[in-house]
């Protein structure tokens, strides 16, 4: 880490020295600051040149990582220095720009020079100070330097960075057949009786990254398994046992969606009654606590389940075991893997991509560095990951006769593996990875969030002219394929977000790696924060708060951190609302900020001025502070900010007016506050490096931003929603938003209501037309329209989207006839509710030509070369609210019979269609669906009513059918696959509130 620190201030010190002759000319002080800057700049050149030795000794010599560690505080404290000076200057160039703009009078403009000569003579004093203090404390540890004779750097090829497609597949594991099938037997064979047990638990019990979860992992996704179990839960525990979360977890897997329930007997109460009379398999992944007390009330209330419900738990310790209730028939001891086995996995990764005779010719020295796993499959995976990257005998004889191996403070097996793969990444990737001991234990990570904290503590250098989210992209892959990551599996609300975690014993690795940089604080039981004096100087802190107060206050002592996370999951946040001035005032070197809330309503409602004082932040994430209302001017000041979450903070009615100044800001995101969002503040378009904005409000108040303004933010990508278009009254100012090229959008929602408290003037709408103004770039995947108001969707861009995978169609009030989206190629999923004029769903809807439905029965073409409908359509729901002009569902004529429609499609859902007559033959024959769902629409019940129905026997193929709520057809594995609703519309959660204002 001390390299790739020094390397990185050396770079941006350099920077400094550009200071412009005539600058020198005018301040003294410009020529001293010079001197200090040059002064730094010799002094980590110099030391730069023994680091790579003084790393590799560091490992035994513990004199060596004292002198590394007073080395990286000043490397940091420089790069603080350097950070304030930027962040001043760019503020002053903004202001500047600023004043230029407006056309001051000539007495001002003499006083703002004025101002401006005083600001530059304070802040050259102030650097030259801090530098020159800085310099004082180079010279002490360049003399310690010299004490350790060091040996001067050897030139050696920096590591490729790996562009990749995909990874190796993880899916393939050795030497575990036979244990799954005995865990299998365990859970649902004949004998798993669980010894009269109301609730068995069986227990995988073996030592750290032997491949307990992996196990577990086979056995839950087992066909036998998923037959066997009306409901699987997979919860990750770790340590701490934390009942709360784990209840709430379980919770949420039952309902498909986030719990609001507090209070711990509130949630036991409602668990208890989503299993009774339900065959549950829970999965304990990981569990450490040996406090009874912490799982037996859980457990209590699981027990309700019906016979033949089983608890799975994995541990490293047989008194865990004991505790949560295993009996000695139900404890599976795993033990190592065979030598065999060890080599089989570590050479699947080792010699990827290499002919027969390259692996030959590395073959012996991979059988002794399998040897040197011990039978432990994660540092198997772990070394086969480095050495695939190793292309010659004599790195891999390296490897082999390495020093790591006779590390005598590593108590744990896997650290000599992890500590080879760790020196052998390139300096980036070793500051990515490092920054993840931050984390608590077992805490599940998006890819995406983990880039943008990367991005905030300046570890992304892009190359080629590259973006920052691009390199990160590239940084996490290649530290997946190294092993450091693993996916993530289990029951996920959000399935289309990949997750990931890290191993416990590499979470353990990392905490050795920075336990001077690092700190867990974790307030209990109102006891005080018991705090180490030695890592009052860390870098990176994570506060836990299990209680509200008063321990908050101590979190002060660590004035130089870089990165604060405050998990807010025990307590919401307005209990910080104290803290926060001071936390601000005298917390000035932070770069990272999280203060999101966890599942509460109260929350802090106002960030106080201060904030302005944390001038080096580039990351602040409030999420979820449902009360949080507006945002001060201060927060303008941040002009390094990149990352603003604002998701779900629905009370937030404005932005603050100055937002354009922070330049650097590349993710807004503020997605779910549209209800609240009364606009977007002049000077949006100025942000031109924005990748996220995640919600645009359009109103007809000339004092906010225009649809005009998203002209310049060509970088947009991900989600974009504009809502408030029933406001827009001049059609073109949506032709200079030019959404077309903005290539990277893949999901855009056009919400055409009138924003809130705001009246149209738009007295005769043509939504129409504004549609077609709003083109879409061509690589659009999802597309949601909500309360149009034109009787046709008749936009020619629309089905040149050949990319599209989902479209919502949502309260179209006068919508008359729907388009022809069967023309889409890609569709998959397809929603269209709420309310419209649609009187019947006619062949046009198929988006079949004229000259097709005319095509000849008697055709001599093949039947491949037949007309496609819907060919990619997988999943199609209409859910209409009280809607009495649908009765016709046209099917096809006998002329038109060659057409083949929806030939993928799995589920169907028919909701609130009370006078819908029958489904079209070509979706009562259709062979590809697995599950059918009809509410509220009695005809259609009567129809498909089981055995008695006139339709019955074309629909009784179907694996899964719900009729008005009751499953009256069921296969259990298609009910795995499905769930009962597999599709959402993006936009669905503001439906009922969007239909009680209009």
């Amino acid at each position: 880490m001390a390299k790739s620190i020094v390397s990185a201030v050396l770079e941006k010190s350099s920077s400094l020295l550009m200071i412009p002759g005539e600058i020198k000319q005018k301040f003294e002080l410009a020529l001293a600051l010079e001197e200090e800057i040059g002064k730094v700049i010799a002094h980590f050149q110099d030391i730069q040149s023994v680091l790579q030795d003084a790393e590799s000794k560091q490992v035994k010599d513990a004199n060596v990582r004292n002198w590394l560690k007073k080395l990286k505080d000043v490397a940091y404290d420089v790069d603080d220095v350097v950070g304030e000076w930027n962040s001043e200057k760019l503020k002053s160039q903004i202001e500047k720009e600023q004043k230029e703009a407006r056309n001051f009078p000539l007495l001002k403009k003499m006083r703002n020079s004025i101002s401006s000569f005083t600001f530059q003579t304070i802040l050259y004093y102030k650097m030259t100070s801090k530098l020159s203090g800085v310099n004082e404390q180079l010279d002490s540890i360049a003399t310690e330097k010299d004490r350790y004779k060091f040996g001067l750097e050897k030139v050696v090829e920096e590591p490729r960075r790996l562009i990749t497609a995909s990874f190796i597949d993880d899916e393939e594991v050795y030497g575990r057949r036979q244990e799954t099938e005995l865990l299998v037997n365990m859970l649902v064979g004949d004998n798993s009786s669980g010894g009269g047990l109301k609730l068995p638990v069986i227990s995988i019990m073996g030592m750290g990254g032997i491949g307990k979860t992996t196990l577990a992992q086979l056995v839950y996704h087992h066909s036998d398994v998923e037959c066997h179990f009306g409901k699987r839960l997979w919860i990750c525990v770790s340590d701490p046992f934390d009942e709360i979360r784990i209840a709430k977890e379980i919770l949420e897997a039952f309902k498909g969606e986030s719990s609001n329930l507090v209070g711990k007997d509130n949630i036991l109460q409602e668990i208890r009654s989503h299993v009774s009379g339900k065959k549950v398999l829970l999965v304990l992944d990981d569990v450490w606590s040996e406090d009874a007390t912490r799982w037996e009330q859980l457990k209590t209330s699981l027990k309700h389940c019906s016979p033949g419900s089983r608890i799975l738990i994995t541990t490293r310790n047989e008194k865990v075991a004991i505790i949560m209730g295993t009996t000695s028939p139900n404890l599976f001891l795993l033990n190592t893997l065979s030598l065999e086995e060890c080599r089989s996995l570590l050479s699947r990764r080792a010699y990827y991509g290499r002919t027969r005779e390259e692996s030959e010719n590395l073959d012996d020295i991979g059988w002794k560095i399998a040897e040197k796993c011990q039978g432990l499959a994660l540092a198997a995976k772990i070394l086969g990951g480095l050495l695939r990257f190793m292309r010659t005998r004599e790195q891999w004889q390296n490897v082999l006769d390495s020093e790591m191996w006779d590390i005598e403070e590593a108590e744990q097996d896997l650290f000599p593996p992890l500590f080879l793969s760790y020196y052998e990444l390139p300096l980036a990737l070793k500051q990515c990875i490092s920054y993840c001991a931050v984390f608590p234990k077992g805490m599940i990570l998006r890819k995406d969030e983990l880039i943008k904290l990367w991005m905030a503590q300046d570890y992304l250098k892009g190359v080629r002219c590259e973006e920052m989210e691009i390199v990160g992209e590239e940084y996490f892959d290649e530290l997946h394929m190294h092993s450091f990551f693993q996916d993530f599996r289990g029951d996920e609300l959000d399935s289309d977000i990949i997750k990931y975690k890290m191993h416990d014993l590499i979470h353990d690795f990392l905490l050795v790696l920075m336990k001077t940089e690092c700190v867990m604080l974790v307030n209990h039981d109102s006891e005080e924060l018991k705090l180490d004096l030695s890592c009052e100087r860390a870098r990176y802190g994570t506060l836990i708060r299990k209680e509200a107060a008063p321990t908050e206050p101590n979190i002060f002592r660590f004035r130089k951190l870089r990165s604060l996370l405050i998990d807010s999951s025990y307590h919401d946040t307005s209990s910080l609302r104290l803290y926060l001035p001071r936390l601000f005032d005298q917390l000035t070197c932070l770069r990272t900020l999280n203060l999101s809330n966890g599942l509460f309503r109260n929350s802090i409602e106002e960030l106080p001025d201060e904030i302005g004082k944390l001038v080096h932040l580039r990351y602040l994430n409030l999420k979820k502070n449902k009360k949080l209302k507006e945002l001060p001017e201060s927060l303008c000041g941040l002009c390094n900010l990149q990352t603003l979450n604002l998701k779900w903070c629905d009370s937030l009615k404005e932005l603050p007016c100055g937002i354009g100044k922070i330049i650097n800001l590349r993710h807004l995101e503020n997605d779910q506050t549209n209800l609240s969002l009364m606009a977007i503040p002049k000077g949006i378009g100025r942000l031109t490096n924005l990748q996220t904005l995640s919600l645009f409000v359009v109103t007809s108040n000339s004092d906010t931003s225009s649809l005009g303004d998203l002209q310049n933010l060509i970088h947009l990508r991900g989600l974009l929603k504009i809502s408030g278009l029933g406001a827009v009254c001049d059609v073109t100012e949506a032709e200079k938003a030019e959404l077309e090229n903005k290539k990277g959008l893949r999901t855009l929602i056009l919400d055409f209501t009138i924003s809130k408290g705001l009246m149209s003037n738009r007295w005769q709408r043509d939504d129409g037309r504004l549609l077609e103004a709003l083109r879409p770039p061509p690589y659009l995947e999802e597309l949601e329209i909500w309360w149009y108001s034109s009787p046709t969707i008749s936009a020619n861009w629309m089905m040149g989207l050949t990319k599209l995978s989902h479209v919502s169609l949502g309260y179209c009030l006068h919508l008359k006839s729907l388009p022809p989206l069967g023309k889409l190629p890609s569709l998959e999923s397809l929603y269209i509710g709420g309310r419209s004029r649609v009187e019947k769903v006619s062949v046009e809807f198929l988006g079949v030509e004229r000259e097709e439905i005319l095509a000849p029965s008697s055709s001599l073409e093949s039947p491949s070369s037949s007309v496609i409908a819907f060919p990619s359509l997988k999943h199609f729901e209409f859910e209409f609210f009280d809607l009495e002009e649908w009765e016709d569902w046209v099917p096809l004529t006998s002329r038109e019979e060659h057409i083949s429609i929806m030939p993928r499609l799995c589920s169907l859902t028919i909701n609130s269609c009370p006078k819908l007559k029958a489904l079209p033959c070509y979706v009562l024959h259709n062979t590809s669906l697995k599950q059918l769902n009809i509410s509220q629409s009695p005809i259609l019940s009567e129809r498909c009513r089981k055995e008695t129905g006139e339709d019955w026997l074309k629909i009784s193929h179907i694996p899964s059918i719900m009729i008005d709520s009751v499953r009256i057809q069921v296969n259990c594995s298609s009910v795995e696959e499905f769930g009962v609703l597999q599709f959402q519309p993006l936009h669905s959660s503001s439906l009922s509130s969007n239909f009680s204002q209009n």
